[in-house]
């Protein structure tokens, strides 16, 4: 399958968050905005015949650690390496911006994310219960 990745805007990450049938609520472009506004950011979208189909987005924490904070992929195009050429991309820009380190959190049921940031070099550094003990919320970190 072919596939770019570039730059891309809210409005194209919300067609695909809208589409992801595992979040039980999908972020809103208000709380998108209020989040990245003011912050130095990236939100790379891969685009399939010109249709966004996953997105990457992350934000700086501080001056040397960068957050990757939200990430899909449409079901009908998992297991084709585009989120790992995403995660590569954004490592990318992290790296070229002097960012020490990267900081991602994912949820236990998303096994799949797990084994792809396990295989990055990402360490576990916290991992915390959710309140109703449904899931477990995992925290990662790779320093560069």
């Amino acid at each position: 399958m072919n596939y770019i990745i570039k730059e891309g805007t809210v409005n194209e990450l919300m067609c695909i968050e809208n589409n992801i049938p595992e979040f039980s609520s999908a972020k809103s472009h208000a709380e998108i905005n209020a989040k990245i506004d003011a912050r130095s950011h990236i939100l790379l979208v891969a685009y399939v015949n010109e249709q966004p189909v996953a997105y990457k987005l992350g934000y700086a924490k501080s001056s040397s650690l960068f957050y990757s904070w939200l990430g899909a992929v449409l079901p009908d195009f998992r297991g084709q390496g585009i989120a790992k050429a995403l995660l590569m991309r954004q490592e990318a820009y992290v790296r070229e911006c002097g960012f020490q380190a990267i900081e991602v959190k994912s949820m236990n049921r998303f096994k799949r994310m797990l084994q792809m940031l396990i295989t990055h070099d990402y360490q576990i550094v916290h991992c915390k219960r959710l309140d109703d003990n449904s899931d477990s919320k995992i925290t990662f970190r790779k320093n560069l």
